[in-house]
């Protein structure tokens, strides 16, 4: 987390200079140590992140296609007349932990068009689908399995 305010501060001045980057680091330490004591933020947090960084990545590259190939779906259903949606609302149960894996997952299935979360209550989930071929297989997506790597490296 050190690191990101360094690279913001480097980024939002425009330019790099020896005295920039000795201010910024100053800054950025005494910014740092407020979230430790303040926000809950410590190293070993911010190991587990670097730890979970190419999992983050996995994810957020297969967050992209799940989009651009649900864009496609949808774009088939506009220019299609003749075919018929069929929404449908789907339930499941989640098996995921923590409320941010949960939280992860109802925004990353409400990004993808022709879905969207309707309603989240612990580990139920209430989806409201575009087509009954967007409800198939919700509670068992690579999604899922991500994120439960990642809490398993907790």
């Amino acid at each position: 987390m050190y690191f990101a305010f360094l690279l913001l501060w480097i980024v939002f001045n425009g330019k790099f200079t020896l005295e920039i980057l000795v201010i910024g680091m100053i800054l950025c330490a005494a910014l740092y140590a407020f979230c430790c004591k303040f926000m809950g933020y410590s190293i070993s947090r911010d190991i587990q992140i670097i730890k979970k960084l190419p999992l983050i990545f996995q994810y957020v590259v297969i967050l992209i296609i799940e989009i651009l190939k649900a864009n496609r779906q949808v774009l088939y259903f506009i220019i299609t007349p003749q075919y018929q949606v069929e929404p449908r609302i789907v339930h499941f149960t989640s098996c995921l932990k923590t409320e941010t894996a949960r939280v992860v997952l109802a925004n990353s299935i409400t990004l993808t068009p022709g879905t969207i979360t309707i309603r989240m209550e612990g580990n139920e989930f209430y989806v409201h689908c575009l087509d009954k071929e967007f409800a198939e297989g919700m509670e068992s997506s690579i999604f899922v399995e991500l994120l439960s790597k990642m809490e398993a490296m907790e």
